[in-house]
């Protein structure tokens, strides 16, 4: 995963990601118009695709919905570091296959702007614009499987046909 970093503070919560007035549509794309409006209105006018979100402490916290993380990923963020998640975002993430990095250290070492790369099955994130990178833990084997495949609904499915 390679992409602009675009950097955030602390407590974003799941109604900056995508606010509750456009929770009467499931669809991704529509959700996807709407990513981090209440947090930065132009966010999506700046991003690109495989753009990568950058965070402070506990991205995500609020509600339990699983709009968030589907707002993110369909809107093309290829992945969010962030100094630590809330717990139910973090598996709601997984289970859409949105990934995410918790690395407070590549956190501190990027700034807005910056080309970031991230490799999950060698568990490293680089600073491609500094010449820096971090280690972090690699995704357990299965983990990447699922975001591999999409999610976790998709995971199911492969492993319902592959049988």
């Amino acid at each position: 995963m390679k992409g602009k970093a675009w950097k955030f503070g602390s407590d974003v919560n799941t109604d900056e990601i995508i606010p509750a007035r456009y929770l009467n549509s499931s669809d991704p794309a529509e959700l996807a118009r709407h990513c981090m409006e209440d947090a930065d209105p132009a966010f999506m006018s700046k991003m690109a695709k495989g753009d990568v979100i950058v965070a402070e402490d506990n991205f995500g916290c609020g509600s339990s919905r699983e709009h968030a993380p589907i707002a993110i990923k369909a809107a093309g963020v290829s992945c969010v570091i962030a100094n630590s998640f809330a717990r139910i975002f973090f598996r709601n993430a997984i289970n859409i296959g949105l990934p995410i990095v918790e690395s407070p250290e590549a956190v501190a070492g990027i700034q807005a702007g910056d080309t970031v790369e991230v490799d999950l099955g060698a568990g490293v994130v680089r600073n491609a614009t500094r010449g820096s990178q971090w280690r972090i833990a690699p995704f357990p084997k299965e983990m990447q499987k699922i975001i591999a495949a999409g999610g976790l609904m998709e995971f199911v499915k492969e492993q319902i046909a592959s049988r």
